[in-house]
This record gives structure tokens, C-alpha cells and sequence, in this order.
């Protein structure tokens, strides 16, 4: 009987991979005495909910069922969150948004941390997997959140962003999350920035802070069901029937779909106007086949954008090949099921720096798990989220970070040594219901 229970138990046990070097990180959790002890021993003391059984609900008992919960799913009635939407010019003509809660911020400490939340492959921050966490997060200590601030960053042409520049977005490009972070930590200097990101933002997040490494003006950083290896997880999606019909085709028409509503603003002979021209005329395309005929143009900023094929387009992007680079604290959580990402460096590249845990079932930004009522459900992934987000955000102590000051030139806010990049705020700004989403995109993605 007892070896029953122990295979039970193992079946919702999650694998926690550490180095065998473990950083060793600064901390005050005790009578706000300054600490070092190994990363590892930080994340086992402030993180328990990492190591609890997550047992999904019944009638969600797989992968592929958690993924299309959380598509389909109508999560309207909970976690509502209102935002304030800050728009961002960017130097070479882009728009981000930026979308601010609480709304009104005005009663916050100057120090109260952010978090900075990048979304999915084309989400916005009114995806349930989003407000699950802001929602509580972002409420104030008395009613049991931890009363932070959260910025979600919204990609170029998502969630009512408008595109203003000959180019939309991609899991390998960066600088638009580098010109927020300017932006959010100028408006906020004395705040620590904790990144949190899902699914495609997952990996432009992960690369942001392997490129910036000690400079990365992110405290530390949660990334949930990260593609990693774009072009390994692309090939195993369209090995299977359902890979390829259900969830590759769904997020190529996603991004098809997203692509037709702002394919006017290209001009007309202009070499993403033409790729995009040709890409909304594809009858069901797969990512793949989006990527090669769109993103690989479209995707980013030149150089290393127009690359000659999705396959180096992938392997420019990938994020599994630059862990070796994180210099701060990175939670990175997969589910061994997720339909959508099958392949996760549990290694890590050895970096003591990164803790990879890998949950043995919740499909793709699922982890659904049974919740009061006949029929009802919560997120088990909101549980070590927060309790990360408050280590890391209230007694990890960084050291003195090595950002590179900024400074304004010609109205936009620059980075010094990196000239290309700026943004500046532009006038005017709306308050975001965070339940409504966009017409004719599917959600959870």
C-alpha cells in the first residue's frame, strides 16, 4: 500500500533542478539584518508552494485539456483588474503600451515594487493567466495581497496597441521591452523592477536579462511556459495531428488574424508590407509557416532583422542557449504535458542563477487545479508566483546594479552608449478594463 501512495504522490510531484553551484545571493529576512546565503536555500525556505503537490482537476486531468480550458474558458467574472494605459513612442516610430495598475497609484510608496509582465504570442493584459496573479497582487496587504504595483507591457499591435512602424514583434526581440524598462524605472527609480512573463514573452524576457546580464534593470524574474527552443518545439508541435492542426494552425491563424488588422498601416512598398501581403493570403497556416513567411521579415529591428529563413530566425531567438548569461535570480516553471512547449533545458546551462522546475502536469499556462464549488478551478501556478514575487521583491538584496544612465535627448528618453533606442510618453492616457478582450483572437496563448 505504501508503495501505492508513494506513486501517487510522485505523479504530482514537481521536479526542482538546480546547479550544483548555487548562487550565493544577499538577503534580509530576519530583523532586517543583511544575509548571504545560497539561492538554492532561499528559493526551498520562501518558496514552499514549489514543492507542493499540484493535482489537477479531474475533469481537466491532461495536457491538451488544460491548454484548451484555458483558451476557451470564460474567465470574465473573475480577477478583474483595472488598468491605466500609458502610450510609448519609440524611437524608430513604434508604439507599446503600457498598462498601469492599481489605476490610481497615488497612495503607494515610492519604493513599492513592479511587477513588469510581459504576455503571450498575442495576448494582452487582459488574459485570465495574467490577471490571475495581478488581480491578488496587486491588492492591498490588508485584504491579503501583497499591494505592489504591475505594469503589463503590451507588444506592438496587441491588445488595441496600434502599429505605427513597418514592423510588429517576435520571441527574439528585445528593445521593446529595454525602452519600457527605461521608461518605468525613470518614472519609478526607487522601485524594484520584478519581471514576469508567459509563453512568448517568456522567452523575450528570458533574453533581456541574458543580454543585459549585472546591467539588466530587472530585479529577478518568473518566466511561466517559456518556448526555449523555438525551433526543436516547433518541429515536435507538427509532428502530431493535433500539434498541427489544433494548436499550430490555431496560433498561426491568431497571428494571421492579428496581422490583417494592421496591414494597412504598412506602406505599400515597403518589404514587411509586401511579406504581409502575402502572409494574410495563406488558407490555415501553421506558426511555422507564419514564421517563415512573416516574422522572419517582420519581426524585429534590423540588424539582425530580415534573417533568410524561420529556421534562423529560431535559432537567433531561442532563449535555452543564453541561460548561461542570467546574472539575476530566474524562476523558470513548464508543465512536463504542455502540448505547446516539449522541449525544457532542465539544466540551465549550469547557472546557479536559475532555478528550472517543471511541474508533471498542466498543459500550456494551465495548471488548473479543483477550487470550491462543483466545477470550479484556480491556478496552483499563482501560489509559488507569489510567494517569489515577495522574496525576491521585499528581501532578496541585489547588489549595486551597473545600469547604464539615462538622460533625454530630442524628447525621448535614451540609454547612455546605446543610441538607437529611446521613447517618449505620449500625451493622453485610458483606463483598460483587464476582462475585455479582442474580437476574433483566441485567448490563452
Amino acid at each position: 500500500m505504501s508503495s501505492f501512495f508513494n506513486w501517487w504522490s510522485a505523479r504530482y510531484t514537481t521536479e526542482v533542478r538546480y546547479p550544483k553551484e548555487s548562487a550565493l545571493v544577499a538577503t534580509k529576512e530576519q530583523h532586517s539584518n543583511t544575509t548571504s546565503v545560497f539561492l538554492r536555500d532561499f528559493v526551498e525556505r520562501r518558496c514552499p508552494s514549489l514543492y507542493s503537490e499540484f493535482c489537477p482537476a479531474w475533469w481537466l486531468p491532461n495536457g491538451h485539456m488544460q491548454t484548451l480550458y484555458c483558451v476557451l474558458g470564460d474567465f470574465s467574472a473573475r480577477d478583474k483588474v483595472v488598468y491605466k494605459r500609458t502610450l510609448l513612442r519609440l524611437l524608430d516610430g513604434g508604439t507599446v503600451g503600457l498598462d498601469s495598475t492599481p489605476a490610481d497609484d497615488s497612495h503607494l510608496p515610492p519604493d513599492t515594487p513592479i511587477i513588469v509582465v510581459l504576455h503571450g504570442l498575442t495576448g494582452g493584459s487582459y488574459e485570465s493567466y495574467v490577471r490571475a496573479i495581478l488581480s491578488p497582487a496587486c491588492m492591498p496587504v490588508h485584504q491579503g495581497g501583497l499591494g505592489y504595483r504591475a505594469v503589463v507591457v503590451n507588444f506592438r499591435g496587441c491588445a488595441g496597441v496600434p502599429v505605427t512602424s513597418p514592423q510588429l514583434y517576435s520571441a527574439g526581440h528585445t528593445d521593446d521591452l529595454r525602452q519600457a524598462l527605461f521608461y518605468i524605472s525613470h518614472r519609478y527609480p526607487e522601485a524594484p523592477l520584478l519581471g514576469l512573463a508567459f509563453s512568448l514573452g517568456a522567452n523575450v524576457m528570458t533574453r533581456y536579462v541574458a543580454e543585459e546580464g549585472e546591467r539588466s534593470r530587472l530585479k529577478s524574474a518568473c518566466v511561466l511556459g517559456c518556448p526555449w527552443n523555438l525551433a526543436a518545439n516547433a518541429s515536435k508541435l507538427l509532428a502530431t495531428y493535433i500539434g498541427r492542426h489544433v494548436y499550430s494552425k490555431g496560433m498561426g491563424r491568431n497571428l494571421v488574424n492579428l496581422l490583417k488588422r494592421h496591414v494597412s498601416t504598412f506602406a505599400s512598398d515597403h518589404d514587411v508590407a509586401k511579406a504581409a501581403a502575402v502572409t494574410i493570403a495563406l488558407t490555415k497556416p501553421t506558426i511555422d509557416m507564419f514564421d517563415e513567411h512573416f516574422t522572419r521579415i517582420g519581426g524585429g529591428s534590423s540588424p539582425p532583422w530580415p534573417f533568410a529563413s524561420a529556421n534562423d530566425y529560431y535559432e537567433y531567438s531561442s532563449s535555452h542557449n543564453v541561460l548561461n548569461k542570467v546574472k539575476i535570480p530566474l524562476l523558470a516553471i513548464n508543465a512536463a504535458d504542455d502540448p505547446v512547449v516539449q522541449d525544457v533545458p532542465m539544466d540551465a546551462e549550469g547557472n546557479g542563477w536559475v532555478i528550472m522546475a517543471l511541474t508533471p502536469c498542466g498543459g500550456h499556462l494551465g495548471w488548473f487545479e479543483p477550487d470550491e464549488g462543483w466545477g470550479q478551478v484556480r491556478r496552483w501556478i499563482k501560489r509559488p508566483v507569489f510567494e517569489w514575487l515577495r522574496a525576491t521583491g521585499e528581501d532578496f538584496v541585489r547588489s549595486p546594479p551597473r545600469w547604464r544612465p539615462l538622460h533625454e535627448e530630442g524628447g525621448f528618453l535614451k540609454e547612455v552608449g546605446i543610441e538607437r533606442l529611446g521613447c517618449k510618453e505620449l500625451d493622453g492616457s485610458d483606463i483598460i478594463v483587464g476582462t475585455e478582450g479582442e474580437v476574433g483572437l483566441l485567448a490563452g496563448l
